[in-house]
């Protein structure tokens, strides 16, 4: 396996993250264990979640996914180091805001580090952005948690690249540690939000970049084609959206991209986000251990400049 330096945080991760969303949502416990127990004993290390997995689940409050991961790592008997706990603070937990206040900072880490069973997160990240709190106060809570031990390194979710310049710069001008990590969402068909000045600012700073929504809902594993290919699908109303033209285009070029390599869409999809300079590793997640087999095999899959070129041309 062959591991990423994560920015400059001296963390080091495999290709592929673990999106943790799916665990107390699609995933029961049982069958998030059996998926982290493959997922690790492959050689992967990473695994993504956050405090508010899966409040969107009829029956859940958030915190259930940090709280299976915690138990796993309880009874798993893996060294804590490892692996790599990705989570993330500043999503409504019934507080009533996005919220990255200091106060709020300090007191949500410990209801995430008592979930997850463990005296550290290892990458703690700002989920949205808090236009009611200044960049200053949010960084000097995460620099308070480095300094404390309890976390080892933060990092911030859906920042632009004019947000993101405004947290250096605050960061810069109190003499606070910069956010070192970035977690935009960014696919084959949702490329411009992070293509352009923000990859280009990741690429400039040496960030570590993991992206969300690395398949789109699940539209970028072909399995959706037309509009009657999403109906009574958990995910059906998220993947509407990518059967317009453009998403055809793509799932042409994946299907080309498939015939020549063997590989499936899925597999492709994440190859190319793991070719990209800005990025360190796409996050994804799947609810079956065949599921999880086909997407772990992206990270031997090698694409040819042509292919590459090819499917950025389709999503272009």
């Amino acid at each position: 396996m062959q591991f990423r330096s994560l920015g400059r945080t001296g963390l080091s991760i495999a290709p592929l993250v673990f999106g943790g969303n799916v665990f107390g949502w699609t995933a029961d416990e049982k069958t998030s264990f059996d998926l982290l127990d493959a997922f690790t004993g492959a050689g992967f290390n990473a695994i993504d979640t956050a405090d508010v997995y899966s409040s969107w689940a009829p029956g859940n409050q958030g915190g259930e996914s940090e709280t299976i991961i915690g138990k796993w790592l309880k009874r798993s008997g893996l060294s804590r180091d490892k692996v790599v706990i990705v989570t993330k603070v500043g999503s409504d937990m019934g507080q009533g805001r996005r919220d990255l206040r200091k106060s709020w900072i300090v007191e949500e880490v410990e209801n995430s580090l008592r979930r997850l069973q463990t005296d550290h997160i290892d990458l703690y990240l700002s989920h949205w952005p808090d236009p009611e709190t200044p960049y200053e106060e949010t960084l000097e809570a995460h620099a308070g948690l480095v300094k404390a031990g309890k976390v080892r390194t933060f990092g911030a979710s859906n920042l632009d690249a004019a947000q993101l310049q405004a947290s250096f710069d605050a960061a810069d001008a109190e003499g606070l540690p910069r956010y070192a990590v970035l977690q935009p969402e960014y696919n084959l068909y949702d490329r411009a939000g992070f293509e352009g000045a923000l990859a280009d600012l990741c690429c400039k700073e040496d960030l570590g970049v993991i992206t969300y929504f690395s398949l789109a809902s699940g539209f970028l594993t072909g399995k959706y084609r037309t509009a009657a290919d999403t109906e009574g699908r958990t995910r059906g109303e998220d993947v509407a959206r990518y059967l317009d033209d453009r998403g055809l285009r793509i799932l042409e070029a994946l299907d080309q991209v498939a015939a020549e390599t063997g590989a499936t869409p899925a597999e492709i999809s994440l190859a190319w986000l793991m070719a990209k300079p800005a990025v360190t590793a796409p996050i994804a997640s799947a609810t079956s251990l065949s599921q999880l087999d086909s997407l772990m095999k992206a990270g031997a899959l090698s694409l040819s400049s042509e292919q590459i070129a090819a499917l950025d041309a389709a999503g272009a």
